[in-house]
Order: structure tokens, then C-alpha cells, then sequence
């Protein structure tokens, strides 16, 4: 049975060059609060209890824009339902756990903390799941705080010529190339990445879910005709 501590640790080393790209998001969302005329102390309450990078910035966005605090919630959950489908592919891993323990792991859960787990869980069953997740997650949720509290501090003295939003696609790219195995994932990635970006200026982000979703079905899909 493999250790807790080295599952863990094992988490922590596979997230490192990730928070390379969380850094720069952090900051932004952290500057962006306090431009838009948040609090300290409401920028970083959004940060802890919602913790959900491209929501919050949709939101700080929206709320810049004085737009309805329903709009601005409504929009939040939409750009946040890959979660439900995250914790439906990543949750037969972690059955047997106290319920406790799943809802910490629920609140922890990022793109990246999911894709980097559910990648090693694929190829390797020797090792703790629960452990190794952790160990991925809550490095993430440390740094992003932090930079957070750093971009609150610093935000008025960020440029805004400073293209610190640009690491952002780049470490959902970082995330999204190794994952891209065969066929029907290379199918998902491509028809969902062409929705999601045509379909930028749709409302409510819904170009971003309608991607999400035609993508998932065309891989299925494939997937389905390979079977047969």
C-alpha cells in the first residue's frame, strides 16, 4: 500500500511547474478587484470562498460593470458546470471516503488539480488517490491566495499594458496537450476549443459550455465507432 506522505509529495512535485502559471492569474485577479472598487477584505473573500480563477475574473468583470448581482452569480455557476462534470469523472475514485473528507476535496477542485490527478490515475493504481490529489490541490490554493493578497497590495501599481492574462491560456494549454492520447480526445479538443472561441462574445459565456459540451459528444462519438 503506498504511503500517504509519498503520495502526497508526489501530488506537490507534479504541480509545481503549474503554479508557474498561477502566479501571474492570481495577480491579475487580485489587481482587478480593488480596480473595479472591491475591498481588500472582498477581494480576498472572493478569492478563498469562491476560489474559481476564470468565474471570479467574469465576475469582477461584470461587477466593474455594475450588472445585476444575478447576472453576475448566474454568470459565476455557468462558467463554473465543467466542475459537475469533473467531479463525475474523478468521483469513482475517491468512493470510500468519509463525506467530510469528499467535500474538502470538492472545494479544492481546479482544472488543474483535476487534470493533473485524473491523468495519473490513469496509469498508475499504486499510489494513494486521495493523497496525491491533495498534494495537487492544495499547493494551488496556497499560491493563489497569496497572489491574490500580492495583487490586492500591488494592483494599482500593475500596468495595464502588462499582459500578466496572457499565462492564463497558457497553462490551461500546458494541462490540455498531455491529456491529448488518441483520436477521440484530439476530436473533443479540437470541435470544443473552435466552439468555445467562436462563440466567445456569446452572453451569459455560454460559448465556453456549448464547446465544452459539442466536444464531449463528438469524442464520444469517435470513441463509440471504434468500439463497434
Amino acid at each position: 500500500m503506498p504511503s500517504r506522505r509519498g503520495s502526497f509529495l508526489a501530488g506537490a512535485r507534479a504541480v509545481v511547474p503549474v503554479l508557474l502559471g498561477v502566479v501571474p492569474f492570481g495577480l491579475v485577479a487580485g489587481a482587478a478587484a480593488v480596480r473595479v472598487g472591491l475591498s481588500g477584505l472582498e477581494a480576498m473573500g472572493l478569492s478563498v470562498i469562491v476560489f474559481a480563477g476564470a468565474s471570479q475574473l467574469a465576475a469582477i468583470e461584470l461587477l466593474g460593470q455594475d450588472a445585476p448581482a444575478l447576472i453576475v452569480v448566474v454568470t459565476a455557476l455557468v462558467i463554473n458546470l465543467r466542475m459537475t462534470m469533473y467531479s463525475a469523472s474523478i468521483a469513482p475514485h475517491f468512493r470510500g471516503l468519509s463525506t467530510r473528507l469528499r467535500a474538502a476535496l470538492a472545494y479544492l477542485l481546479t482544472d488543474q488539480a483535476y487534470a493533473l490527478s485524473i491523468t495519473r490515475f490513469r496509469t498508475d493504481d499504486d499510489i494513494d488517490r486521495a493523497a496525491y490529489y491533495l498534494g495537487a490541490a492544495a499547493p494551488l490554493w496556497v499560491v493563489w491566495v497569496i497572489c491574490t493578497a500580492v495583487g490586492i497590495v500591488v494592483g494599482a501599481q500593475v500596468p495595464e499594458s502588462l499582459p500578466l492574462g496572457f499565462a492564463v491560456p497558457l497553462t490551461f494549454l500546458a494541462l490540455l496537450v498531455p491529456s491529448i492520447t488518441d483520436s477521440p480526445s484530439a476530436l473533443a479538443a479540437v470541435v470544443g476549443g473552435s466552439i468555445a472561441t467562436f462563440g466567445a462574445d456569446l452572453p451569459l459565456n455560454l460559448g465556453l459550455i456549448t464547446g465544452a459540451v459539442v466536444g464531449i459528444v463528438a469524442g464520444l462519438v469517435v470513441e463509440a465507432g471504434w468500439k463497434r
